[in-house]
């Protein structure tokens, strides 16, 4: 006889084991990222090392460099960013509206917290002219100790 017969009237029923097992399995996959975080953090502040991708390059390219000054400046003030390169002339190729088009644009490369991509994205989006502006970040993966805590200090809120 099964035991399980009377609480799992449907056949093919789970049991109660596996299905716990596969909740545990689940929440641990979910709150992986949280927990790596959390311990990466922790054993940069023991250690004094650096937490990989807790910085980002943001790249943002302009039409011109007055725009690309205006941002970078506004960034900077808004403590959004602690550091921006301005590179000029950029030959860049694209589709646009099915045609490829060519522009010379300048490049911006901005130096800022990954927390603070999202905000730095939505303030660039709002003044840039482009109705799409090209903006993305990359994670810093790796660099020397004392640049990031310059970069850590450049947008502490006053």
């Amino acid at each position: 006889m099964d035991r399980l017969g009377p609480r799992c009237p449907l056949p093919g029923c789970l049991r109660p084991s596996v299905l716990i097992g596969f909740l545990i399995l689940t929440a641990s996959f979910l709150s992986y990222p949280m927990f790596r975080t959390l311990s990466l953090r922790l054993h940069s502040a023991v250690t004094g090392s650096y937490v990989s991708g807790t910085y980002s390059i943001v790249f943002v390219n302009c039409p011109n460099e007055q725009i690309a000054r205006d941002i970078a400046r506004a960034s900077l003030d808004k403590k959004l960013a602690a550091s921006v390169n301005i590179l000029p002339k950029a030959s860049s190729l694209y589709f646009w509206n099915g045609e490829i088009e060519e522009a010379t644009e300048i490049l911006l490369l901005i130096k800022t917290k990954t927390s603070k991509v999202h905000v730095l994205s939505s303030y660039i989006r709002l003044v840039h002219p482009f109705e799409i502006p090209e903006v993305f970040s990359l994670p810093m993966d790796q660099g020397d100790v004392h640049y990031f805590k310059w970069l850590e200090e450049g947008m502490e809120e006053d």
